[in-house]
Order: structure tokens, then sequence, then C-alpha cells
């Protein structure tokens, strides 16, 4: 019987490990360092970047794959995980509500696109929507605090 709950135990430990939780600034400032390195952009796709243009050209695509998969929102096998964009983006709107977006741009990927196409069609969707409103003016705070310090 003992033997039963430790293996229990055990179980218990490595699903809760397991659990996703939000990152923080500090942590997506590295996941984006990380991912310009093994992925880099021209100076122009940076540029573009920055001012929330998202051509669709294969390094942007890659980039924004690399990113999405480390943060954890996005699974080659599943696709965007829509419980966690909304855990992660909690900016001035109802996890519920980040939730329905999420999940209605979220597909299965039925035509077989590529995964690098596949996530990028599901950030674009949600880039477009409320979240992304929200998003870019929670980036853009966070610019003006940064120059005032």
């Amino acid at each position: 019987m003992k033997f039963f709950i430790v293996i229990l135990a055990v179980i218990a430990l490595a699903y809760a490990k397991d659990e996703w939780v939000p990152k923080t600034e500090a942590e997506l400032a590295v996941i984006v360092k990380e991912c310009l390195k093994d992925f880099p952009l021209s100076n122009e796709q940076l540029q573009k970047y920055a001012t929330y243009q998202y051509p669709d050209e294969e390094p942007i695509r890659k980039y924004m794959l690399c990113t999405a998969k480390r943060v954890g929102f996005f699974s080659e096998h599943e696709g965007y995980h829509a419980d966690r964009v909304a855990k992660q983006f909690k900016i001035d709107l109802d996890e519920a509500e980040i939730v329905a977006i999420a999940e209605g741009c979220a597909d299965k990927n039925v035509e077989g696109s590529s995964v690098d196409v596949w996530a990028y069609r599901g950030y674009k969707c949600v880039i477009a929507s409320k979240i992304g409103e929200r998003l870019k003016a929670y980036i853009q705070n966070l610019k003006e605090e940064a120059k005032k310090h």
C-alpha cells in the first residue's frame, strides 16, 4: 500500500511540474532574444515587426512559431492553446472573452499547412482582434514607462 501511495505522489508531482504558467516580462525577453538568435530577422523585418506589421514571409513566420512554442501557446500537434493565451494576456479583458477570441482564431489545420504557416495564421487572427488592440496599447505603455526611467 505504501508503494502505491508513493507511485501516486510521484505521478502527481510529474503532472504538477507540467502545468503551464504565464511567463514574466523577463522570461518573455529571453524567449524573444533566443528566437531572434535562432531565426534572425533583417533590419527591415524587425522594423515592420516593431510597428505591428507582420508580412507573410518565412523568416517572420518561423520567428513567430518559435516564440509561440517557447511561450507555450502553440503545439505542433494541437495548435494554439486558447486558455494559455488568455492567462498570459489579461490585458483589460475578461479571461472568458480572450478564450472565446483565441478559440475563434484557432484551427485544426485541416488544409495541412506547414507548422509555421498554421501558427502565423492564428497569430494574425488574434492580433487583428481586441486582444491585439489591447496588446499593442500594453506594449506602448511599457515602452513609455521604460523611457521615463
